[in-house]
């Protein structure tokens, strides 16, 4: 397989080559993360109609559009907290990341045909460190709920970006932007990876890899669930809108199929525009 790409199955393990590979180019694709019958349950839950679907919010990607997205704090006790505390998702990031972890926030990316807006150029520690997360001992795993390509706006990631520490950002729209002259220099000299991926695929990515989806104008959605982590050592400096260490109780990889519980929105935390103190801090766009 490609480097930093790799194939889930039972005795998956995370080897000295998945963490070299992660080491090096800041992430690594899992094919087939989720099972067939798993992504069937989590997309029916995303789906339903007194879930997710009710928490969304859009953030102005500087072009006109926006895209749908839930954002919640706690994981819960329904089928997307049982796949946040997986062996097979939280475990693996604490291997990645070399240590324990919590669970920072997990959301659902919804963008939807024809309308689905960009995300612009950023680090996810670009937003991270202005909540108070010291170090960037942090990861997401973006799990495609449906097909990603390049014709409905997949992820695409500068490989090996991360090594070049935090970026400055900058307010723009709703969004924060990375600074363009230094995202234009290093995609220049590390190149440009469109991650493609299918529904059950997972990306675990370094929280300072620098990333970007371009407008869905396909006549195709392209839904993603994502759950970020933060390493229990890096407690942020000060509280703010998501969780500080809170331990996390995981989960054998059956709990998955075992949960019968779909959607249970309660006491999950959810955000909104309004609370996000880390873009409110940033400079807005001369």
């Amino acid at each position: 397989m490609p480097e930093s790409e790799y194939r889930f199955t039972e005795d998956f393990k995370v080897t000295d080559d998945v963490k070299a590979d992660f080491e090096k180019n800041g992430y690594v694709i899992i094919r087939d993360l989720l099972s067939s019958e798993e992504m069937k349950k989590l997309t029916e839950a995303l789906e339903s109609d007194v879930g997710m679907k009710t928490k969304t919010y859009g953030r102005d990607d500087t072009q006109g559009r926006k895209t749908k997205t839930a954002l919640w704090n706690y994981v819960g006790n329904d089928i997307t907290g049982a796949v946040a505390r997986t062996e097979k998702v939280a475990g693996t990031f604490e291997q990645l990341l070399g240590g324990e972890v919590y669970h920072y926030h997990s959301k659902v990316i919804m963008k939807e045909a024809r309308t689905g807006g960009a995300h612009l150029w950023h680090q996810d520690y670009g937003y991270w460190y202005e909540n108070g997360c010291m170090y960037p001992n942090m990861g997401t795993v973006w799990i495609a709920v449906d097909k990603a390509d390049r014709g409905n706006g997949c992820l695409k990631i500068i490989p090996g970006s991360h090594k070049a520490g935090r970026v400055d950002h900058i307010r723009m729209g709703d969004q924060a932007g990375a600074d363009l002259e230094r995202v234009t220099q290093l995609e220049k000299a590390l190149g440009l990876f469109h991650v493609e991926i299918n529904p059950g695929d997972a990306l675990f990515f370094h929280c300072n890899i620098l990333h970007r989806s371009d407008q869905n104008s396909s006549d195709r959605r392209r839904w993603a669930f994502l759950v970020a982590y933060n390493r229990a050592d890096n407690n942020p400096v000060y509280k703010h809108h998501h969780p500080q260490y809170t331990p996390l109780n995981k989960l054998p990889n059956a709990a998955i199929l075992e949960c019968s519980t779909a959607t249970d929105l309660t006491g999950k935390g959810f955000f909104s525009l309004d609370k996000d103190f880390s873009l409110a801090s940033l400079n807005t766009k001369a």
